[in-house]
């Protein structure tokens, strides 16, 4: 195992209609209203960015943001990351077969949504690359707790915006 590779997956499952969490999902300039660890976004050009992040541990991440997949009909958001962190993430939404749910691809009826959440990264940062070993679950949890809070207050925005 290399503790310099990390893959997470996980699974969001919203009320909101897939086509309103794609949108929220999609504005990245968005994401420091709702998703309490992303402190800042700073657009670099028309499909990249730089987004500062800070969660539990006590430093923050700059991470490279350029998009290499936008696609609505497959509910598919894709960037590729470089800085502090070096990979990939993508978010696939889709329409929640669960009950209540709606079934189907980004827009498909007005009940509730799927997120599958997929990162494959290693830090970028020297210092984190050094810590890996001895830190690595400390990382891993960091990571986990950052993604719920991101759940949670991406389900309270689109709440507030009667996205239900």
């Amino acid at each position: 195992m290399d503790p310099n590779h990390y893959r997470f997956r996980g699974v969001w499952r919203l009320a909101a209609p897939a086509s309103a969490v794609y949108a929220a999902l999609e504005d990245v300039q968005g994401y420091p209203r709702w998703w309490p660890e992303i402190r800042e976004v700073r657009r670099t050009g028309a499909d990249s960015g730089d987004v500062v992040v800070r969660a539990l541990l006590p430093y923050r991440l700059v991470i490279g943001l350029t998009a290499t997949r936008r696609d609505p009909a497959a509910g598919v958001l894709e960037v590729a990351m470089r800085g502090d962190l070096d990979g990939w993430s993508r978010f696939t939404v889709t329409a929640d077969g669960q009950p209540g749910g709606a079934g189907g691809t980004v827009g498909a009826g007005r009940g509730g949504s799927r997120v599958l959440f997929e990162e494959d990264t290693r830090p970028g940062k020297p210092l984190l690359r050094r810590l890996a070993l001895p830190l690595h679950p400390l990382f891993r949890a960091n990571h986990a707790v950052m993604m719920c809070r991101g759940r949670r207050g991406l389900a309270a925005h689109l709440a507030e915006r009667g996205d239900r």
